[in-house]
């Protein structure tokens, strides 16, 4: 069945066909690790997870490069303002170092917590400086530089197809508007590759170069780890929306002007998380939420949040609220509990055989741009169904390939403790008496317990998750 993908190149769908026969090569942006990731960055890791999953699921195999920014990634927009990991060492006491490794172990446990597979290649900013080196001396060997007293830049007016995938209007630009300004360059657009040393000052993280002591700019690490990792196999490169007008669009010129060939031939983008009011959710505005903070500390299952994600297309922005999250645990734990349902009248048995025609149907979603609200309803179609439970059980097993909601570890139903259950039983004597204030104090005991309630209109059900 025919993958199709949204290529923000082309501002339409195509169909994919990989460089290589049944391989794939896949860059994802990975984070600027001086803060948590928040959320609404998490978003963006989950629908590239569902994509890397797709494309497994269609019998490809994918070769995932993820870096890591940690040195680099400038406050402002355009190459100006603070280092962000010198920032950020400078905010709680630590080095630069020390800060990139505390937030590149805490991104590596937060997509454990939600299910994303782990690339097959981390690289790291730090870890590559000759490569970026090196492809900066090939862009001034080639004329596509300058220098400025603070740095040497890309300069975007050699570069005539320099907005091909961001479709902006460079006249109506105007720097020191949302650009911030720097009377030494020449374009509004252009950026900068190496960024000199303060002078006077020395940075935690410095380099020698053949332009003096400095750092790389934020956007040639990926376009040198991409070629350095991947060569020949730049298939499907994946980021946020954010990264379209200036980041994507930078490493397009970079790598391009560099190399006189197409660099990735498709370009995916996930759409933001908005909050209250229809803002974006961001460190800089000082209105993220954690991993931590929104689910772990509220007894939450972090699943609730990747379930909620696939209930809005990914190129479509997705409204947070609490009890927006709420509906989706609720949603999550009815889905477990229809496998353990399941388990219990298969008893766990996997002689079933998965079913052709919802596997194509669910397929067929997937394959249509990684369409998870209606992928999600072919789900449900299934337990609806008049399949065995046998073969029920085998086909949402199949599905899990790529919901990531590790369906196949839910526990049949357990004895409850003496007090678990008498809670319970308390619990339904007050939703029969409707003393509901009771019924929901009763519920967050027993699920700070760490037990899972469950409202259905077979009962209520209360089970270890």
């Amino acid at each position: 069945m025919t993958l199709r993908l949204y290529n923000t190149l082309l501002r339409a769908k195509e169909r994919f066909k990989p460089m290589r026969p049944n391989e794939v090569g896949l860059y994802t942006c990975g984070p600027t690790v001086y803060n948590y990731a928040h959320i609404g960055n998490l978003r963006t890791y989950l629908f590239e997870d569902i994509l890397k999953r797709t494309l497994t699921y269609n019998g490809y195999t994918v070769k995932h490069v993820m870096n890591i920014t940690d040195v680099g990634h400038l406050t402002g927009d355009r190459d100006m303002g603070e280092d962000k990991l010198e920032k950020g060492a400078r905010r709680e006491g630590k080095t630069a170092w020390e800060i990139a490794a505390d937030y590149t172990r805490a991104f590596q446990e937060d997509i454990e917590k939600l299910n994303i597979l782990p690339p097959s290649i981390w690289c790291k900013a730090t870890e590559t400086i000759p490569e970026q080196i090196a492809l900066i001396q090939i862009l001034e060997e080639k004329g596509f530089t300058y220098r400025t007293r603070d740095g040497v830049y890309f300069d975007t007016a050699r570069f005539p197809e320099y907005t091909r995938l961001s479709h902006q209007n460079l006249d109506a630009l105007q720097e020191g508007a949302r650009v911030e300004k720097n009377p030494e360059k020449r374009n509004a657009t252009d950026f900068a590759l190496w960024k000199f040393s303060p002078q006077g000052a020395q940075r935690q993280m410095e380099w020698d170069s053949p332009w003096g002591i400095g750092f790389p700019g934020w956007h040639i690490e990926c376009s040198a780890m991409s070629m350095k990792y991947l060569g020949d196999q730049l298939d499907i490169h994946c980021g946020g929306t954010d990264h379209i007008d200036v980041h994507h669009t930078n490493e397009i010129a970079q790598s391009e002007a560099a190399t006189g060939k197409p660099f990735f031939k498709i370009w995916m983008h996930g759409a933001f998380l908005i909050i209250a009011g229809g803002k974006k959710m961001a460190k800089s505005e000082g209105n993220f939420l954690t991993l931590e903070n929104a689910f772990l500390k509220q007894n939450m299952d972090p699943l609730a949040y990747r379930y909620a994600t696939f209930l809005t297309h990914y190129r479509k922005p997705m409204e947070y609220s609490e009890d927006a999250m709420d509906a989706a645990l609720n949603g999550l734990q009815h889905l477990r509990n229809q496998v353990r349902t399941l388990k219990d009248q298969a008893g766990d048995a996997h002689e079933g055989n998965v079913n052709v025609v919802f596997r194509d149907k669910f397929l067929q979603e997937i394959n249509d741009d990684l369409n998870m609200p209606r992928a999600m309803a072919v789900v449900q179609a299934l337990l609806k169904s008049d399949l065995t439970a046998a073969d029920k059980l085998v086909t949402i097993y199949d599905f899990d390939q790529v919901l990531g909601f590790d369906l196949d570890q839910v526990k049949q139903e357990e004895m409850l403790p003496e007090d678990i259950r008498r809670m319970a039983n308390d619990r339904l004597k007050a939703r029969a008496e409707k003393n509901w204030a009771l019924s929901d104090e009763l519920r967050d005991a027993i699920q700070d317990r760490g037990f899972l309630v469950q409202d259905t209109p077979q009962g209520t059900k209360v089970f270890k998750p």
